[in-house]
């Protein structure tokens, strides 16, 4: 049975002397690494957790993290990746919807509540925890040295991956190690190749998100390459180190390239990106102002996709296109079945926009516990994003189905409004939501931050927009604000701008359509 942990004992038969991690001054090889997550299986197993029970592992970009995520995939258990930065009624959640038995965390606030948590056992990756708490540590230590038999693999569930809830209460995505491994094996099929065994990659998004957990740490592995551990990004740090290990790979998200883009120090982000030949972005489109800079700075033309955690994650990359097109994320990759649909389920025409709708082998299995929300019986699942083609059939995001505006019955998708902000020159990022209309039932809110020295008002960016939108499609309201909520991937978070009060001054001031 093919399980995902596989991958690292491959890795370290074909090349066990290459370097698996560097995190700081500390270097793992790949028959290093080997061993400890054969250490943190036998340990696992001798906690008395068998095959199918759930482990919350809430670490950051430190080597325990891919130590214990192998180690419990390698003892046949279910790893349910927990946001360091949770509180606890957010931990409390997690862990009483999946069922997890064991929680194993760095977080100073999970471990002086941990043991009001309804767990059977908490291990600490830190050098001391309360009472009946072992460290990580002591764990290893204490384990058989021999490596146990691999349990478990193929449909069996890997990871329960929860959702970022931004319609409700979060949902647990179960990925099987099918679905991962086939995703790996989809994105390493592209050309140009992803990523190659002598390479080295950027490991700085979190590897508790899927981003981070599969095209990032699950692609080093497939690769059997080198990954430099970051745990928490800072522009000028990353890139000190990307030059000092020479750093070929980058897997991002927009606020990393947008922080490099606007550094003081042009020099230090051209020798930062002197041998990097590959660098991507998800999450959130790029704006062509941030594209252009960083291109003028480093000669990498970065690379844009789309996925969701229900599909493991990736769909679709610029590098299935002909050219590079700035607010496109490409076409599907190899393997994975893409169509347009509208509201009805019937494939849309020439370049309406459409859900997008997706088939192939990297699906989730379905919310946890039931499965419920899962794929059709034939295989297809609606992924809620809306998207049109071009002339060229590469794909530009226009919104969620959800996230639908309704103006006076016309459909307005956020991201179309967006993509069209994000264009002006003096817009360094924006956001659109509903808000409330006395005529129309709903209008077009924009969020704008301006660019640093910018001069921009309302009637400039609505004025904008009247160039390419339709008048129902304009913003009557703009608020400029210093800053957008973001993820933990530089997603912008929606539901919080809601929230955000609107400014007194007239840049506020609600306009008819």
């Amino acid at each position: 049975m093919a399980n995902l942990a596989d991958l690292v004992g491959r890795a370290a038969s074909r090349d066990p002397g290459r370097a698996a991690l560097i995190a700081g001054g500390d270097v793992l090889s790949w028959a290093e690494l080997d061993a400890r997550i054969d250490r943190a299986a036998a340990a696992f197993a001798g906690l008395g957790l068998a095959r199918g029970d759930r482990v919350a592992i809430q670490l950051g970009n430190v080597v325990e993290f891919p130590v214990t995520f192998f180690g419990a995939l390698r003892a046949g258990l279910v790893v349910v990746p927990a946001n360091t930065g949770y509180t606890e009624p957010e931990l409390t959640t997690l862990i009483a919807d999946s069922g997890a038995r064991l929680l194993v965390t760095s977080s100073v606030a999970a471990i002086g509540f941990a043991q009001g948590l309804d767990i059977d056992h908490l291990v600490v990756a830190a050098p001391s925890g309360p009472d009946g708490a072992r460290t990580l540590t002591e764990l290893l230590a204490d384990a058989p040295a021999d490596p146990p038999t691999t349990s478990g693999g193929d449909d069996d569930l890997a990871v329960l991956v929860y959702t970022s809830g931004t319609s409700g209460r979060p949902r647990g995505a179960m990925l099987t190690h099918r679905a991962l491994l086939a995703n790996l094996d989809q994105c390493a099929q592209i050309t140009p190749s992803v990523l190659r065994p002598g390479e080295v990659v950027l490991l700085v998004l979190p590897m508790f998100h899927i981003y981070g957990l599969g095209p990032g740490l699950g692609m080093l592995a497939h690769a059997g390459a080198t990954g430099v551990l970051i745990d928490r990004f800072d522009a000028a740090a990353t890139l000190e180190v990307m030059t000092r290990h020479r750093v070929t790979n980058v897997v991002g998200a927009p606020p990393m390239y947008v922080a490099w883009a606007r550094h003081d120090d042009p020099r230090a982000v051209t020798a930062a990106f002197a041998h990097v030949r590959l660098a991507l972005s998800g999450a959130a489109p790029l704006s062509a102002p941030t594209l252009e800079r960083l291109e003028q700075l480093t000669s990498v033309v970065v690379q844009e996709g789309y996925g969701l955690t229900e599909t493991a994650p990736v769909l679709t990359s610029t590098l299935m296109s002909e050219v590079r097109k700035p607010l496109s994320v490409g076409r599907a990759i190899p393997g994975v079945t893409l169509e347009l649909r509208d509201e009805q389920g019937e494939p849309v025409e020439e370049d309406d926009p459409g859900e997008i709708v997706v088939r192939g082998p990297n699906l989730f299995s379905g919310y946890w516990p039931d499965g419920h929300g899962g794929p059709t019986e034939d295989g297809w699942f609606a992924t809620g994003d809306v998207a049109y083609p071009d002339d060229d059939g590469d794909l530009y995001l226009v919104g969620r189905r959800k996230d639908l505006i309704i103006v006076s019955g016309f459909n307005v998708y956020p991201a179309e409004v967006e993509l069209v902000l994000m264009r002006h020159p003096a817009v360094s990022e924006a956001a659109v939501v509903a808000t409330p209309h006395e005529y129309t039932g709903e209008a077009v809110k924009a969020f704008v931050v301006r660019r640093p020295g910018a001069t921009l008002d309302a009637d400039d960016v609505r004025a904008w927009c009247a160039r390419s939108l339709a008048r129902f499609k304009c913003p009557t309201q703009v608020q400029f604000v210093d800053q957008l909520p973001h993820s933990v991937i530089g997603k912008v978070r929606t539901a919080a701008l809601r929230d955000v009060e609107d400014d007194a001054d007239d840049d506020a001031e609600d306009r008819a359509s």
